[in-house]
C-alpha cells in the first residue's frame, strides 16, 4: 500500500534519446520532466494537509468519484505516466510470449487482431486520452480508451479493469515528431513496447 504523500517522482528508466527514432528525445524530456512532473506536483499540492494525503493511491483511484476533479486529473496523470514509461524500452518491440501471448490469443484470436483493436482505440479517441490493454475482474483481457487522464482503475471509467499496457495519445506525447499524424505515432509505438514488463503486469493483475 502506497500512500499519496509517500509517492516519489521517478526518473525515466532509460535516457531521453533511448527510444529514438520512434519517440524523439526532446518529446521524452518535455513529456517526463514537465508534463508528468506537473501532474505529480499538482497532485501533492491538492492533497497536502487533507485526509487524502494518507490514503492508498490505488484505492483512491478506485473511488475517484468521491474526490475533487483536480485529484482525479492529476492522480490519473501521475499513475498513467508511471505505467507508460515502464512499458517502453529501447530493446522493445516484437510480440509477447508466454502466458500473455496465450491470453491474447484466447481473447482476441491473434496478436494481429489485438494490435488492430488497440490501434483503433488509440486512433479514434477524440481529443486527449489513452488507449489501454487491461485485465477485467473476470481475468479476461480487454482493449478500451479513456478521455483525458482517466484510466480503467477509476470508478468513473466506462471500461473497468487493471491496466497493463497504455498508450498516451495526448498531442504532447507525439506532436513534435509526428504533428497531426497520430496513426504514425501509434504505429511506431509497437517498436518500443516492453513485453516482459507487460507480462509481469498481467501476472500481477490475475493474482
Amino acid at each position: 500500500m502506497t500512500k499519496i504523500n509517500e509517492l516519489v517522482f521517478q526518473p525515466l528508466p532509460y535516457s531521453f534519446d533511448a527510444l529514438e527514432p520512434h519517440i524523439d528525445a526532446l518529446t521524452m524530456e518535455i513529456h517526463h520532466d514537465r508534463h508528468h512532473k506537473a501532474y505529480f506536483d499538482n497532485l501533492q499540492a491538492a492533497v497536502k494537509d487533507t485526509e487524502m494525503a494518507g490514503l492508498d493511491f490505488h484505492n483512491l483511484l478506485n473511488h475517484i468519484s468521491k474526490y475533487p476533479v483536480v485529484v482525479r486529473n492529476n492522480g490519473g496523470g501521475h499513475f498513467n505516466h508511471e505505467l507508460f514509461w515502464s512499458i517502453m524500452s529501447p530493446n522493445g518491440g516484437g510480440a509477447p510470449s508466454g502466458d500473455l501471448s496465450s491470453a491474447i490469443q484466447t481473447n482476441f484470436g491473434s496478436f494481429d487482431n489485438f494490435r488492430e483493436k488497440f490501434n483503433t482505440a488509440a486512433k479514434t479517441r477524440f481529443g486527449s486520452g489513452w488507449a489501454w490493454l487491461c485485465v477485467k475482474a473476470d481475468g479476461c483481457l480487454d482493449v478500451c480508451s479513456t478521455p483525458n487522464q482517466d484510466n480503467p482503475l477509476m470508478d468513473v471509467s466506462d471500461c473497468k479493469g487493471t491496466p497493463i499496457l497504455g498508450l498516451d495519445v495526448w498531442e504532447h506525447a507525439y506532436y513534435l515528431k509526428y504533428q497531426n499524424k497520430r496513426p504514425d505515432y501509434v504505429g511506431a509505438f509497437w517498436n518500443v513496447v516492453n513485453w516482459a514488463q507487460v507480462e509481469a503486469n498481467y501476472h500481477l493483475a490475475i493474482k
